[in-house]
């Protein structure tokens, strides 16, 4: 019996193994903390997580924010986390972007309030966690070019770029009234789009692995870790 190994495909599948693996190799995190007080949290207690919104030039995405709290629920040491969406349609209009508290001694006037006292009890609500950041695309450069023909269209040349994403999430401790500590994340990648005919796009998941480090730390930070 003879056999056949068809390797028309192999040369652009090891092409493309070799670019995600330098791509890979260009993205990196780093995560900074800042403790200020002591914490810890209960089986029956709460965090929710809130993006920042009250910037002119930029907002704190809510797919990050959601991105956040839901990794905080996984594995180890998972926190049970309110949904930033619900926490503030309960609480209208106290944290809309308008009305946020932006320091814990505006936090401490609102508690005077019974309905968000209330609320805060009910969602057994230990930190509120605020983060505030954005990932920005810079360094732009190459070139890309494509033509159509009667037999069909190719793309030739390659662009590349940077995205950074940085978010800082500072924790206020609700029982305490106080910030317990700040802790920042910034991820920085290459970005690639190399065209052999047709375009490849090679994204640098930073926004993602900003999301992933600070979520760890937020929950070891949490959990008094």
């Amino acid at each position: 019996m003879n056999s056949y190994l068809d390797t028309t495909n192999q040369k652009p599948r090891d092409f493309l193994i070799v670019l995600l693996a330098i791509f890979a190799s260009c993205t990196s995190t780093t995560v900074d903390e800042f403790r200020q007080g002591e914490t810890g949290i209960e089986s029956d207690e709460s965090v929710v997580v809130l993006g920042r919104r009250q910037a002119s030039d930029y907002e704190t995405r809510s797919e990050f924010v959601e991105c956040v709290g839901e990794r905080m629920t996984r594995g180890t040491g998972a926190i049970s986390i309110v949904p930033e969406r619900q926490f503030i349609d309960s609480m209208f209009p106290w944290f809309e972007p308008r009305t946020a508290p932006l320091r814990t001694r505006d936090l401490e006037l609102l508690m005077t309030e019974d309905v968000v006292a209330r609320k805060m009890d009910e969602f057994g609500i230990r930190y509120i966690v605020w983060l505030d950041g954005v990932t920005e695309t810079r360094d732009r450069a190459g070139s890309l070019s494509c033509a159509i023909a009667p037999g069909g269209g190719a793309c030739f040349g390659g662009l590349t770029w940077e995205d950074d994403a940085n978010f800082t999430a500072m924790v206020w401790d609700v029982g305490s009234l106080a910030t317990v500590g700040t802790i920042s994340a910034d991820a920085t990648g290459q970005s690639f789009m190399p065209a052999l005919v047709v375009p490849i796009p090679l994204i640098a998941r930073v926004e993602a692995n900003a999301c992933q480090r600070l979520a760890d730390q937020l929950k070891q930070f949490v959990n008094g870790i």
